[in-house]
């Protein structure tokens, strides 16, 4: 069986760190309804539609999650993880889940192992908590991490606990920490760790060299978009440059990068197989200008039906490449709100991706 995973952002709760960061009460809700078109035809706000703004620390709202995504053949989240030399954040919603045995959602884990800044609103120098990595403290994540591995919903690989890395290029001694994972993970009673390298930034590496079992090409990849111009004749596209750079009427043709989905789409099913194992990924669209106001990466123009030819090509990708437990792949997102890449039903859309999902992964 083949099984999708959807990438998971346990964000939408108020936190202590982010009263103090960016304002009482600030969830990523407040970036998602503060959000504007910024050009004609621009699908923007994202606005959720049968769960409403949810909080995350409520078990009622991971209840539902969990059934909508099994209703339309999701098979587990993917959560992302946050540690930083053991202070932990946005842990709450995952923490919850471990504790409720009503939520029967298989799942796995993905360490965003970035310094946490203000890159979401364009300011990736402003260093909020940084990453640093020792032996010491590999050693204490692992540990924290086996009672998930041990959940019975774990997603595991010939019993072996999936676990994804965002950036294995940042961690210095990475092939030494993963020795004290493996190590441990063994201890606890478990043939081995399935250690998946997520491809974004860093690509084309085979992940054996950091010491992984696989990698995860993630969508979108930022390598195959090309800016698109403005369509229209030539000396209007002119005019409305000159009058971007000198200040008389700002445009955010010019102060954004805006390309068609349907590129993205195209590009990613043609890139040749890697000559290592990586599973596939896919993503119903990408904007992250609730974010940013300036310096956004806007995919427009996205369907259900282009997204649902990208899900069919992966299924068939990886009925193919693919055997037993490691016949999976991922979505990027479950509910990625502020980026615009979201499986959960909104305003606009409601369930069509949802349903555009399903019919083409079921027709293998």
């Amino acid at each position: 069986m083949i099984k999708p995973i959807a990438i998971y952002l346990p964000q939408f709760h108020p936190f202590p760190e982010n009263d103090e960061w960016w304002g009482k009460g600030f969830t990523e809700w407040t970036n998602v309804t503060k959000s504007t078109p910024k050009f004609k035809g621009h699908y923007q706000p994202h606005l959720p539609r049968d769960l409403g703004f949810y909080d995350l620390r409520l078990e009622d709202t991971l209840i539902a999650q969990s059934e909508l995504a099994k209703k339309y053949g999701i098979f587990g989240f993917c959560y992302y993880h946050y540690w930083f030399n053991g202070k932990l954040l946005m842990e709450k919603p995952l923490e919850n889940m471990l504790s409720s045995k009503k939520i029967e959602m298989p799942f796995c884990l993905c360490w965003a192992n970035e310094n946490w800044t203000r890159r979401w609103d364009g300011h990736d120098e402003l260093v909020l908590i940084k990453q640093t990595y020792n032996s010491e403290d590999d050693l204490n994540h692992i540990l924290y991490l086996i009672k998930f591995f041990k959940d019975p919903r774990y997603i595991k690989i010939e019993n072996r606990p999936v676990l994804l890395i965002y950036r294995t290029e940042l961690y210095p001694n990475i092939k030494e920490a993963t020795e004290i994972w493996r190590r441990e993970v063994k201890k606890a009673g478990f043939p081995d760790l399935y250690l998946i390298r997520v491809e974004n930034i860093l690509r084309d590496v085979d992940p054996s060299i950091y010491g992984f079992d696989a990698a995860m090409d993630f969508a979108p990849d930022f390598n195959l978009h090309k800016k698109q111009l403005i369509k229209e004749n030539f000396f209007s596209y002119k005019l409305k440059k000159f009058m971007h750079k000198s200040g008389i009427k700002k445009n955010n043709h010019f102060t954004n990068t805006i390309t068609k989905y349907n590129d993205l789409v195209d590009r990613s099913i043609a890139k040749p197989k890697s000559n290592y194992k990586r599973f596939s990924c896919v993503t119903p669209s990408w904007d992250n200008s609730a974010r940013r106001e300036q310096n956004a990466l806007i995919y427009h123009q996205s369907t259900p039906e282009k997204f649902g030819q990208w899900v069919k090509q992966a299924t068939q990708f990886t009925n193919e490449n693919f055997k037993d437990d490691e016949k999976l792949f991922f979505i990027n997102a479950w509910n990625e709100w502020a980026e615009g890449n979201h499986l959960e039903p909104d305003l606009k859309f409601g369930t069509a991706y949802l349903e555009a999902f399903k019919e083409n992964f079921k027709s293998e």
